[in-house]
């Protein structure tokens, strides 16, 4: 349902809410609301769709402020819809406030509120994206799929085919059990060891390059043992500092580690860091359902320590692993029960590998691969594609954030591919 109109420098918004069902696939009551902007240039308002599938899990889509980027770009040929994926943005957003679990319905016990949020997974987010596409008259439309983002969009190619225009991904093919061969598992384990195995080596690479940084890292470290208050009144804790690898995984993020860095335990140093935090109270459900966004068919009860390397230094960094340190204390203690009942939560198959065969060719499909993505493993997302029939852009060009760093580029080479153009 279209709620409002209005423009920004170069572009008409418009604004929809829809009502979905909290749970697609079964008879648990409640509804939710779901919000979308499309974006459309001027006289553009009979142009295809092309939906945006923001990554996270639990973040809500880009603002967009102007006509830049790969959005600048999908809008030469598209009108382009941000989804706010379900308990983000304003779509029935989950948190904590005032003492209380926020849009999780009337529940408040971590059982309950655990229960809840077992609908909030991609196979749950491609739903409302139908209900949306439906709702605006549109037979077919692009997809694109940014990290978990491409999740989502590879359960939608398996589950819906005949809904999409074409279907491209930048770094977010994720592990399927069975994709690769000799390889069945469906413990996400598999893939955090990769993760760890890229982390470290980024991590070597960063400290030959500012050999001064070890040193203030290891202070800072040390310094956490303690706890260390922050701004906020939480405590950052040694797992909190370890997570400051996740800088390494983007594009000049060395960069911002090293200044980062430099102003150690200092009044500045604390507020940056809490910026920093890779997992925090304000998007929750990218650490209480992060694990879960590799889970098929699997409980994934805390992948990433079990992956852990044995006898790693314990002050090595660490990208996107959360671990129950995360929830002991800092932003997230609020959460610690709910994480630890969805850590054993044996969760349904989330990619069918014999449907995703089925659909290789019904749709064109491509997607930017990148060769040392510390947070989604290349081999994995090969192995994928070619289960898919998906076209892989293998590049060590950019990191895992290509798509923000040269959207234009990026996107311009997948439509391209999906084409049959390169």
């Amino acid at each position: 349902m279209l709620t409002r109109t209005y423009t920004i420098p170069g572009l008409t918004v418009d604004e929809h809410t829809v009502t979905v069902p909290l749970d697609h696939f079964g008879d648990t009551p409640g509804e939710l609301e779901v919000f979308a902007r499309v974006y459309s240039l001027p006289g553009s308002a009979e142009k295809p769709y092309l939906v945006y599938l923001q990554g996270g899990p639990g973040f809500e889509a880009q603002r967009v402020t102007d006509p830049s980027g790969w959005v600048g770009r999908a809008l030469r040929e598209y009108n382009v819809i941000m989804l706010d994926q379900r308990g983000t943005g304003q779509s029935s957003p989950v948190g904590f406030v005032d003492g209380h679990f926020v849009g999780t319905g009337d529940n408040q016990t971590p059982a309950t509120v655990a229960d809840y949020l077992t609908h909030f997974r991609a196979d749950a987010i491609v739903e409302d994206a139908e209900v949306v596409r439906q709702s605006l008259g549109a037979s077919t439309w692009a997809v694109l799929g940014q990290s978990f983002g491409g999740f989502t969009a590879l359960r939608y190619l398996a589950e819906h085919p005949e809904s999409l225009e074409r279907v491209m991904f930048t770094g977010g093919l994720p592990r399927v059990p069975g994709a690769d061969s000799g390889e069945a598992d469906a413990d996400p384990a598999v893939a955090y060891q990769d993760t760890w195995a890229i982390m470290a080596g980024k991590s070597e690479r960063f400290f030959q390059r500012y050999p001064h940084a070890r040193e203030a890292y290891e202070r800072l470290f040390e310094r956490a043992a303690d706890g260390i208050e922050l701004p906020d009144g939480t405590v950052a804790t040694q797992a909190h500092v370890r997570g400051l690898g996740q800088f390494l995984g983007a594009g000049g993020g060395a960069e911002r580690l090293n200044y980062l860095l430099a102003l150690g335990d200092s009044v500045a140093g604390r507020h940056d860091l809490q910026d920093a935090l890779t997992f925090g109270a304000r998007n929750p459900i990218y650490a209480v359902l992060h694990e879960s966004c590799w889970a098929s068919g699997v409980a994934t009860r805390w992948a990433a320590e079990r992956a852990r390397p044995e006898g790693q230094e314990p002050f090595a960094l660490a990208g996107e692993h959360v671990t129950q340190d995360h929830f002991e204390t800092g932003p997230l203690e609020a959460w610690k029960d709910v994480a630890h009942v969805l850590a054993d939560h044996e969760w349904p198959v989330m990619w069918d590998a014999d449907k995703l065969a089925q659909a290789r060719g019904k749709v064109p499909a491509a997607a930017a691969v990148y060769f040392e993505d510390a947070y989604v493993p290349c081999r994995h997302s090969l192995a994928t594609a070619k289960l898919a029939g998906v076209e892989p852009w293998v590049t060590n060009e950019y990191e895992h954030n290509g798509l923000r760093a040269s959207g234009e580029r990026v996107l311009d080479r997948l439509l391209a591919m999906t084409r049959g153009d390169v």
